[in-house]
C-alpha cells in the first residue's frame, strides 16, 4: 500500500508542479508589469469565448456517448451537491456565528472546477482526458450556477446585501456550447456536421487549456493585497477545503464502491473535492463588492497548500481502492 501512495501521490505533485509552473509563470509577467490587466482580460475572454466553447462542442460531439457513459446526467446533480457538502461544512466551523463571515464560507465551499481540474486530468490521464474533459464540463453544469449566485451572495456579502442573480455569468458560452452539444448527441443529430468542421473546432478546443492555465496564474498573479487574513480565518478554511470535503468525498466513494466500477469518475471526485478555491469568487469581488484584501491574502495561501493537500487525497483515494480491490 505504500508504494502506491509513493506513487499516486508522486505523479500527482509532478502534475500540480508543471501546472502551478505556468501559473507562476503568468503571475510574474503579471507582477512586472509585461502582461497588463487589459491583456489579462483579453486572453480570459478569448478563452471563455472561443477555445473553452470549442472544447466543449468538439468533444462532446466526437466522443459522448450516452450508452457508453450511462451516468453522464449524474455529473450536474455532484456539481450542486459538492458545493452544498461545502457550504455545510464551512457553517458548521464557523458556529457560533457563521452568518458574520459569509465571505469565508464561500472561499472554504467554492473550489476552482475547471481552470485548475482540466490542466490535472489532461497530464495525469492523457489517454482518457476526453471523458475526463467531458465529466468536468458536466460537473460545471450543475456548479456553475451554484458559484454565480449563492457563491456570488456569499463573497460579496454585507449585512445590507440581497441576492442579485445575474443570468449572463451564470449561463456562460461554455455552458451554452454544453447544452446545445448535449441535446445534439442525444437527439442523434451529430452527424449534420462534417467531419472536417469537427475537426477544426477540436483543433481549436485543444489550446484551451494551457490558455485557460495561464489566465489562471495571471488572474491570481494580478491579486494585490496590503493586509491578511487572521489565522483563525485561514486555519478554518483551509480545514473545510482540504479535511472536511475531501474526508466525507473519499469515505463517501470508499463505501458505495464508486472505485470500482467507475474509478475515472471517482478520481475525478478526488480531485475536485481537494481542489483550491474558484478564481471566479475574486473576479466577483472586484466586480460587486467585498473584502478584497482578506479575500484574496486567504485565496494565494489556500492555492499553496494545495500543492500538498491533492497529491495526499488521490493518494490516500488509490491506496484504499487498492486495499478494496483486493477483498
Amino acid at each position: 500500500m505504500t508504494g502506491i501512495f509513493s506513487a499516486a501521490f508522486d505523479q500527482m505533485l509532478l502534475a500540480l508542479f508543471r501546472v502551478f509552473f505556468i501559473i507562476l509563470l503568468a503571475g510574474i509577467l503579471v507582477r512586472k508589469n509585461i502582461i497588463h490587466k487589459n491583456q489579462i482580460d483579453a486572453l480570459s475572454r478569448v478563452t471563455v469565448l472561443v477555445l473553452l466553447p470549442a472544447l466543449v462542442f468538439g468533444n462532446t460531439l466526437q466522443f459522448f456517448d450516452p450508452a457508453k457513459l450511462s451516468y453522464w446526467w449524474i455529473l450536474p446533480l455532484l456539481g450542486v451537491a459538492l458545493s452544498l457538502l461545502g457550504l455545510i461544512s464551512a457553517y458548521v466551523i464557523f458556529l457560533p456565528r457563521p452568518l458574520q463571515q459569509k465571505n469565508l464560507l464561500a472561499i472554504a465551499a467554492m473550489q476552482n472546477a475547471g481552470y485548475l481540474v482540466l490542466p490535472i486530468g489532461q497530464i495525469i490521464y492523457p489517454t482518457q482526458f476526453k471523458t475526463f474533459s467531458l465529466l468536468t464540463f458536466l460537473f460545471i453544469l450543475g456548479y456553475n450556477p451554484v458559484l454565480w449566485t449563492l457563491g456570488k451572495y456569499l463573497i460579496t456579502s454585507t449585512n445590507t446585501s440581497t441576492v442579485q442573480i445575474d443570468w449572463r455569468k451564470i449561463i456562460t458560452p461554455p455552458a451554452a456550447a454544453n447544452i446545445i452539444s448535449l441535446v445534439l448527441v442525444m437527439l442523434g443529430w451529430q452527424s449534420i456536421f462534417p467531419k472536417p468542421l469537427i475537426d477544426s473546432i477540436h483543433f481549436l478546443g485543444e489550446a484551451a487549456v494551457p490558455m485557460a492555465t495561464f489566465v489562471l496564474g495571471a488572474t491570481l498573479g494580478a491579486i494585490v493585497f496590503k493586509e491578511m487574513a487572521s489565522w483563525v480565518a485561514i486555519v478554518k478554511v483551509l480545514s473545510v477545503k482540504y479535511i472536511l470535503i475531501p474526508l466525507v468525498v473519499v469515505v463517501s466513494l470508499w463505501y458505495f464502491k464508486i472505485g470500482i466500477s467507475y474509478p475515472l469518475l471517482a478520481d475525478f471526485l478526488v480531485i475536485q473535492s481537494a481542489a483550491a478555491p474558484a478564481t471566479g469568487l475574486i473576479i466577483q469581488v472586484r466586480a460587486y463588492g467585498g473584502q478584497q484584501q482578506k479575500v484574496a491574502s486567504i485565496m494565494l495561501i489556500a492555492y499553496v497548500f494545495c500543492l500538498i493537500a491533492m497529491p495526499f487525497w488521490i493518494a490516500l483515494w488509490h491506496s484504499l481502492n487498492a486495499g478494496f480491490s483486493l477483498l
